[in-house]
């Protein structure tokens, strides 16, 4: 066994690979390989088979925390529009030691629902853009989960920023830091956009990028020295 074998997985993290090649190296959030022409990442999921192994034209990654509703959204769409978002969709209450002063008890509800106002404005926003994936480097409360699920939305709160410019670069959309005038322009697509079981995970698959130029390689396998020779 070689001194590179003997190294731990996330020591190997990182290693550059030659353009073309599926790297060498077990790890479950790899980073980039920008080759001449396309760029590559590899997810690792244990157990299985190593034949199990397969290739996504575009994006794939972990599914994300997600609260009550989730269930309900669709899980797979043909040329969908996808909102790539860098905002928290969660309703946002007073820390408990905030203070208000009030001249009339009255107000106490107009401030309560200005809070709800905040949020509803900013899904209605998102659904107006015409996106039937939304995604977020932030916190998508339980509130929106269920909002974008009665209007058949997907959406995954959390994403690693990792993925979400992957996503952005294969989709060809934009990050937004706000939901206002959101414009075709920043929109992603993907031919198929789907959430798949792969052994004991879940994963958000984006395949057929118009990019044309991302790749993931999905690794399956039982023991880190299966890794090291697909």
């Amino acid at each position: 066994m070689t001194g590179e074998q003997r190294r731990k997985p996330e020591e190997r993290r990182g290693k550059p690979l030659a353009a073309g090649h599926a790297p060498n190296y077990a790890g479950e959030d790899e980073d980039l390989t920008r080759g001449k022409h396309m760029l590559y990442n590899s997810k690792v999921v244990p157990g299985g088979n190593m034949r199990d192994s397969f290739l996504v034209d575009g994006v794939a990654f972990k599914k994300t925390f997600s609260y009550a509703g989730f269930e309900q959204q669709p899980k797979k769409f043909l040329n969908p529009k996808i909102l790539l978002l860098n905002i928290e969709l969660e309703l946002k209450s007073e820390k408990e030691n905030a203070e208000i002063r009030l001249s009339d008890p009255s107000q106490y509800q107009s401030i309560v629902d200005a809070e709800w106002n905040i949020i509803y404005d900013k899904l209605d926003k998102c659904v107006e853009s015409g996106a039937k994936v939304v995604l977020s480097r932030l916190a998508i409360g339980d509130l929106a989960t269920q909002y974008f699920a009665d209007r058949d939305i997907f959406c995954a709160g959390r994403v690693a920023e990792e993925d979400l410019n992957r996503v952005a670069a294969a989709a060809g959309g934009t990050v937004q830091t706000s939901v206002n005038n959101i414009i075709p322009e920043v929109l992603g697509t993907c031919e198929i956009f789907e959430e798949k079981q792969v052994g004991g995970e879940r994963f958000n698959i984006f395949s057929g990028c118009p990019s044309g130029r991302t790749a993931t390689i999905v690794l399956r396998g039982g023991a880190d020295q299966v890794y090291f020779k697909i």
